[in-house]
């Protein structure tokens, strides 16, 4: 199953630095939520406009394939969230199971771009 998950540019080069990823939403962690939130490649528009649109700041999208994290120790689980099943994960995130790092932005008619 492919996944996704936007991420501040900044937090993404501190994760390279680290080699894990532990941001699980905007100012929260992995620590603070127990576990990252993802979204399926279907819910990555309505995701970005919900919490990244009035950042102002540089985004990426992770791409990711639930056999890889989960061959890398990294739980993946489909949850309710707000009626919506949603990919959770449930370990911080080694950078090397990442397939792709896409730059995102909106567009000015709001189009989440990536």
């Amino acid at each position: 199953m492919q996944l996704r998950h936007i991420a501040l540019a900044s937090d993404w080069a501190d994760a390279l630095a680290a080699s894990e990823y532990r941001v699980s939403t905007v100012g929260r962690t992995i620590d603070d939520e127990g576990f990252l939130h993802a979204s399926l490649p279907d819910q990555v528009a309505a995701t970005a406009a919900r919490y990244y649109a009035d950042l102002g700041v540089p985004l990426v999208v992770l791409v990711m394939d639930s056999d890889r994290l989960e061959d890398a120790g990294v739980p993946v689980r489909l949850e309710d969230a707000g009626g919506e099943l949603f990919p959770h994960l449930y370990a911080p995130l080694p950078v090397g199971v990442v397939d792709d790092v896409r730059p995102a932005s909106f567009a000015p008619d709001g189009a989440f771009l990536y």
